[in-house]
Formats: C-alpha cells, sequence, structure tokens
C-alpha cells in the first residue's frame, strides 16, 4: 500500500488541469520563502530571494485564476483551494514578520502581534464559514473586497521584504528606496489590518444565512 501512494499521488497532480496546478505551486512556494528566511545557515541575499519566492508565488495567485476563466477551467476545487493557498501565504508571512521584529530589534518597520492577530482571526474565520457552506453543499466563492483585501496584504508582504532586501543590494538600488520606503511600507501595513477587518465583516454579513440557519 505504502509503495502505491506516490504513484497515485503523482497521477492524481498530473491529472489536474494548469490553474489548480499553479494553486497547488503555491503551498511549495510558501514553505520554500519560510525556508529562505529562517534557514540557520546563512544563505546569500537570504532576503532578496525571499522576495523573489513570494513574487513568485503571488504571480502564481493572478495567473490561476486568469487562465481558469479564459479557458472554462474553474472547478470546485480551485474554488475552494486558491482562496486557502492565499491564506496560508500570506498568513505565513506575516507570522513571520512577528518573529523577525522580535530578531531584529532595530528593524525600521515592525509588524505588530495584534495585526497579524487581527489578519489570521479573519482567514480563519472565513475559511471556517466556507466549510460550513460546503457542508450544505454551497459553494462560496471569493467576492471583490477579498480581492482588494488580497492585494493589499501581497503588497504590504512586498514592501516590508524590498525593506529589508534593500541592505543586500548594491547602493544605487538602496538610494532609489531610501527615503520613502519605510513611509510607504508602515503606510501599506495599517491599510492591510483596516481592509481585512472590513472585508472580513463585510464577507460574514453578505453570507450570514449560511450561519444564522443553524443557530
Amino acid at each position: 500500500m505504502n509503495n502505491e501512494t506516490p504513484y497515485v499521488v503523482s497521477c492524481d497532480f498530473q491529472k489536474m488541469n494548469l490553474p489548480n496546478k499553479l494553486t497547488v505551486s503555491r503551498f511549495v512556494l510558501t514553505a520554500f520563502f519560510l525556508w529562505a528566511l529562517f534557514w540557520p545557515t546563512p544563505i546569500p541575499f537570504r532576503h532578496t530571494l525571499a522576495l523573489v519566492l513570494f513574487c513568485i508565488a503571488s504571480f502564481t495567485d493572478f495567473l490561476d485564476g486568469k487562465i481558469a476563466r479564459a479557458r472554462g477551467l474553474i472547478t470546485n476545487f480551485g474554488i475552494l483551494m486558491d482562496p486557502l493557498a492565499d491564506k496560508i501565504l500570506t498568513c505565513s508571512a506575516f507570522i513571520a514578520f512577528v518573529e523577525s521584529s522580535r530578531l531584529q530589534p532595530d528593524a525600521p518597520v515592525k509588524v505588530a502581534a495584534w495585526m497579524v492577530i487581527v489578519i489570521v482571526a479573519r482567514e480563519l474565520t472565513i475559511t471556517g464559514l466556507r466549510l460550513l457552506a460546503a457542508s450544505k453543499g454551497v459553494v462560496l466563492s471569493a467576492e471583490r473586497f477579498g480581492k482588494h483585501k488580497t492585494i493589499s496584504q501581497i503588497a504590504a508582504i512586498i514592501a516590508l521584504l524590498v525593506t529589508d532586501a534593500k541592505n543586500e543590494w548594491p547602493p544605487l538600488l538602496q538610494s532609489i528606496f531610501q527615503g520613502w520606503s519605510v513611509t510607504f511600507t508602515e503606510i501599506a501595513l495599517w491599510l492591510t489590518v483596516v481592509l481585512t477587518a472590513a472585508s472580513g465583516m463585510i464577507y460574514l454579513w453578505r453570507n450570514r444565512r449560511i450561519y444564522l440557519s443553524d443557530i
């Protein structure tokens, strides 16, 4: 039985359409992103590598949805797993930044734990709502406000990564970001927290029939 398991998993992955493969790849890229940030052995251009991996993972989010809509490849797997892959990617990054802030007391921008609690709590709540809906045969897809929230989170994470990574770059590149990147990052971070909380409340309100029917 154990000898057959890798073969079955491999076949299942091969049978996936391209958008779903991109969604699954986002889970793998998240693991490599965290490895780049926290691997104990020094890695040259550690933060730059993390930035590149995160940007690639974020691009797959844009790409899988675009391909799925263009080719008519929208599936229930994609509807459920695409937002979950986004949540794991972004929540992992924000939690990592809390640890980075602890390890680097002199960091120009620090991510407070309460900010990440707001973000993670929202994501867990919406994931729970989707699971409840799925148990009733209802598939809840992402809404416009949720997409805006995701874009703001990705922008904030990239800004935070650039703030750390630019110290590994040549002086000319550093000078381009000097003077404004810290302020931009702080604004992006606060905007993300507000949008995340607001979009969660809107999503809960619009889909209140799902959970109110069980009260």
